[in-house]
């Protein structure tokens, strides 16, 4: 599997993304013969060697003979898919379109369909975009995973005038997303390219495990008291097993009931975890207790967090990000002599590995025919069978980017 890591220790915009994809080896001929594919005149792409604090990297300008722009979001979406593009690019470039127009409209609280697209509507942008996203594609990109994201301070012009650093859109855009500012006065994030890591990014946060193969150096328009780069790294990892970040959260609990602790955790899952436990242990002065474990989606931590100080008497959590290794898997609807049930397939090497139906369905259908459960469970293994493929190559696995 291809990795990307987007180190973001000076921010990111879309003209830096593309910097950063020609220095690791996109070859930008063959990116120009991809954007021709637009159907759009009047745009030039132009990178040159830039030297930022000592680091050389590429410097991307879009030049355009656009003076003005104020497209909705239709427009946008008119030229993509009327493009030449392929119909993967098409779909991920539309995506951050679309997180754009749904950010600026609960800034101005309108509708998305009904927002004027500003800067992020000129031909520059819609080239930033596209491009990053076929630069990926040519890179061969499996997944993209980035660094918590540096955001400046200060102020801005802008269409509307003056406005704060990180811009009202920008700060929409980063919601979930871990951020962090040294207080630099400078605008280090722009809402392209937070739009664009936002949409194509599987997760924030420590550099995943990979063989490093290229990096590639994007440079920012300004100097800075830092090297004014998006760093990008390219790196393979073991394609047999799917990869993810999430949140593990612990707490020592001794002073609640144990019957408490079924609510704890139903409402834990209700929110979203991606599973709970309770792990027996004897604590200091030799008291029964037990741990409480919560795994999490990083965008789901705080509503977990909520929820344990809340329903549960502890003070005080451990947690940390951790990588995951997990077996390809899907959720299927089929359909048995007593009604559909959802069960989990996991494949390994190609084959699937188990089929695992759904026990609440399982149950439910038991009680409904008033058969035994394991009737039921038997039902759903041949009923799987006879529909799953073996091979992995009949399964339609998503995009990548």
């Amino acid at each position: 599997m291809k990795l990307v890591f987007f180190d973001c220790f000076a921010g990111v915009s879309g003209d830096m993304i593309l910097g950063a994809l020609l220095d690791a080896g996109v070859p930008v001929e063959q990116l120009r013969a991809e954007l021709d594919k637009l159907s759009l005149s009047g745009f030039s792409l132009e990178p040159e060697k830039c030297v930022k604090n000592g680091i050389t990297g590429t410097k991307v300008t879009v030049r355009t003979d656009e003076q003005k722009s104020h497209r909705h979001l239709r427009h946008v979406r008119e030229i993509i898919e009327k493009s030449a593009l392929s119909e993967s690019v098409k779909t991920t470039s539309l995506k951050v379109f679309q997180v754009l127009a749904e950010a600026e409209a609960r800034v101005h609280d309108t509708s998305p369909e009904k927002i004027h697209f500003h800067e992020v509507g000129a031909l520059d942008a819609i080239v930033d975009v596209v491009g990053a996203v076929t630069g990926l594609g040519l890179l061969g990109v499996d997944q993209v995973w980035a660094s918590p994201v540096h955001v400046g301070t200060g102020f801005v012009d802008c269409q509307h005038g003056r406005i704060p650093v990180p811009a009202p859109a920008t700060v929409e855009l980063l919601k979930g997303v871990p951020v962090y500012s040294t207080g630099l006065q400078a605008e280090l994030i722009t809402p392209t390219g937070a739009a664009i890591l936002k949409t194509i990014a599987a997760g924030f946060g420590p550099m995943p495990s990979m063989c490093l193969e290229k990096v590639g150096y994007g440079a920012g328009s300004c100097d800075l008291p830092i090297p004014n780069h998006l760093r990008l790294i390219v790196g393979t990892s073991d394609g047999k097993y799917e990869l993810d970040q999430i949140d593990l959260i612990e707490a020592n609990i001794d002073d609640m009931t144990p019957a408490q602790f079924e609510y704890v955790i139903d409402k834990l899952m209700a929110a979203g975890a991606l599973d709970a436990s309770l792990t027996p242990l004897v604590m200091k002065k030799s008291r029964p207790a037990v741990c409480l474990g919560v795994m999490a989606r990083p965008e789901d931590t705080r509503r977990m967090l909520d929820i344990v100080f809340g329903e549960t008497s502890t003070l005080g959590v451990r947690m940390q990000r951790v990588e995951r290794r997990k077996l390809p898997r899907e959720t299927r609807s089929i359909k048995t002599k007593f009604g559909e049930i959802r069960v989990k397939v996991a494949w390994l090497d190609g084959k699937v590995r188990d089929v695992t139906p759904e026990y609440d369905d399982c149950r439910r259908l038991a009680e409904e025919h008033g058969v035994p459960l394991r009737e039921i469970y038997q039902e759903a293994a041949r009923s799987a069978g006879d529909i799953l493929p073996v091979n992995s190559d009949e399964r339609k696995g998503d995009e990548a980017v």
